[in-house]
């Protein structure tokens, strides 16, 4: 299966972005993603995004592309 226009991911659209984990531990399943980080020097890929756990507020940096798999990650709260 293939990346079409409607599931496709971009970095830039993101922020704020609601995401389910597939696996959800210390009762984390819930996230949002708070930050798209800017990569140095600027005008490079974007690599990583900042994402913030709804019931602890905890939050962590992941490369942006780990949202992409399936077996991690649902788009939406599910």
């Amino acid at each position: 299966m293939t990346d079409t226009p409607s599931n496709a991911l971009s970095p830039k659209k993101l922020l704020h972005t609601k995401w389910t984990a597939v696996a959800p531990r210390n009762k984390e399943k819930h996230f949002l993603v708070t930050k798209v980080i800017e990569p140095e020097p600027p005008g490079s890929p974007v690599v990583s995004v900042e994402i913030e756990a709804v019931h602890s507020k905890r939050a962590r940096v992941i490369g942006w592309r780990e949202l992409k798999d399936a077996a991690q990650w649902r788009r939406g709260w599910v």
